[in-house]
């Protein structure tokens, strides 16, 4: 079977390719890819050719929320979970490769690794190819119950968890969402389940709004007011667009926590110095996740995250340049652009 891969040779611009098979490394699984979704930070390469202060120096696939099947396995291979791994298996993805080696690994924030790798992201080629090698221990093993669209976004749900995680939130407190796409979607459903009383959303498009609210928001509006908006105990920044961590700072009530989620185009974080010092606010960076795929697996497969609606568009491979437009074009109706690889996903 030929081994197919979309390649990204510039900005805005795919190329099929034919390629040689992966060869995996020593404690390496190959999976047959299934699902990929596309991600906001895929579309920053896709347009701009970089992602952060990391610049695409050379023709990369994409990639990096993903399933598939486990075609090959080393001998009594385990997945993160500890669960053993065979052939045939289902499996989500963790795209993140830590040394496991360095303090922040020894310490238990491999997403902090200053010498990880990240599938998808440059110098790494990611998941939009038929094929792709990954250590067994960045692989969990899916359950029967979960299809495999949900599983590749077991990657965003395990970012929203963490993010989550870093706010702190408690019972009873009054939340807000700044930026209503998949994340901000997905840490809607997860504060409505962490028992806030009040969760705001601000979000431009209308039917990302409807999401919201249909998620459990309180109320969603397109733009922040300054009659309203604001005593919020925990703030997540999950769009990084135009003012969004400045509206978050203006949502947030004295002492409160603010978690800047989104990724800025262009590399730069602006918020009100006298704003932030004056409430004090604590402003969490979140990065990626850490030591989250088993929970989030439960929450899917419980029921208690719905993960499905978040589809709005699927392609094949064949058609990845048209997915990436679309999303990039934030046409009405989208909010996560699958593609299909392989088998029926």
């Amino acid at each position: 079977m030929p081994h197919v891969a979309a390649v990204l040779r510039a900005p805005r611009e795919f190329e099929l390719t034919t390629r040689d098979a992966p060869t995996p490394n020593a404690g390496d699984v190959t999976i047959r890819v299934r699902s990929v979704g596309v991600c906001g930070s895929d579309i920053h390469m896709y347009e701009d050719g970089r992602i952060g202060d990391t610049v695409i120096e050379r023709p990369l696939v994409l990639g990096h929320e993903f399933m598939g099947v486990v075609t090959s396995a080393p001998d009594g291979a385990l997945d993160g979970d500890g669960r053993p791994l065979h052939p045939g298996d289902r499996v989500a993805v963790e795209p993140h490769i830590a040394c496991g080696h360095c303090r922040a690994c020894r310490e238990g924030h491999p997403n902090l690794c200053p010498h990880h790798t990240f599938m998808g992201v440059y110098p790494l080629d990611g998941a939009l190819q038929s094929a792709i090698t990954a250590p067994t221990h960045n692989c969990f093993v899916l359950p029967d119950t979960l299809t495999d669209d949900e599983g590749a976004l077991l990657e965003p749900l395990g970012v929203a968890l963490h993010a989550l995680r870093l706010g702190h939130v408690n019972v009873g407190d009054r939340a807000a969402v700044v930026g209503a796409g998949p994340i901000g979607l997905l840490l809607v459903q997860l504060l409505r389940q962490a028992g806030v009383t009040e969760l705001h959303v601000i979000e431009p498009l209308a039917w990302r709004r409807d999401l919201a609210l249909h998620f459990g928001a309180t109320s969603a509006t397109p733009q922040y007011d300054p009659q309203h908006d604001s005593g919020m105990d925990v703030v997540f920044e999950a769009g990084w667009a135009d003012q969004s961590v400045q509206t978050s700072a203006l949502l947030a009530r004295p002492g409160a926590r603010v978690v800047l989620v989104g990724i800025p185009g262009d590399d730069r974080c602006t918020v009100q110095h006298a704003l932030a010092r004056r409430k004090g606010l604590t402003l969490l960076f979140a990065r990626r996740m850490k030591h989250t795929y088993p929970q989030a697996i439960a929450l899917a497969a419980r029921g208690m995250v719905d993960l499905k609606a978040l589809v709005s568009d699927v392609y094949p491979l064949e058609q990845v340049q048209a997915a990436f437009a679309r999303h990039a074009s934030y046409a009405p109706g989208v909010v996560k652009v699958m593609v299909h690889l392989n088998d029926e996903a």
